[in-house]
């Protein structure tokens, strides 16, 4: 008699927890089914977009492979102008040095002139007095 009460408990706790799983296996189906859609969907469309992102990483290298060079080239833009401009501080040094020497030489050789001809106007007054003072 007790094997058979035990049965019969047993037997409850089954039809109890058949009837709560059967509601919850309904319920887990429909995202299942969802999942699966998903899962299909993923694999028809992934191998497109790695496609897409593979094209747009090769686009990405080969766009810093030009900017690279253009930097390259502008590094070397960059440098010739530097000395162009240190060419020209250069000869502008030196054309300041250079007028610089020939306006000290012209005012010399103007200030030599004047010396020399005030020298000569001023012997020519001293000989001019005693040979024209008749």
């Amino acid at each position: 008699m007790v094997v058979e009460i035990a049965l019969c408990v047993g037997a409850g706790a089954l039809a109890v927890v058949a009837g709560l799983l059967v509601p919850l296996l309904i319920q887990l189906r429909k995202p299942v089914a969802e999942s699966e859609y998903l899962l299909v969907r993923m694999n028809a469309e992934l191998p497109l977009l790695l496609k897409e992102m593979r094209a747009a990483t090769e686009n990405l290298n080969r766009l810093v492979e030009q900017a690279r060079g253009g930097v390259e080239h502008a590094a070397v833009l960059l440098h010739a102008a530097g000395r162009l401009g240190d060419t020209v501080q250069r000869v502008q040094e030196t054309v300041q040095g250079t007028s610089r020497s020939f306006l000290v030489t012209l005012v010399s050789m103007v200030a030599g002139f004047k010396a020399t001809t005030g020298v000569v106007k001023t012997h020519i007054h001293r000989e001019g007095g005693t040979i024209n003072g008749k």
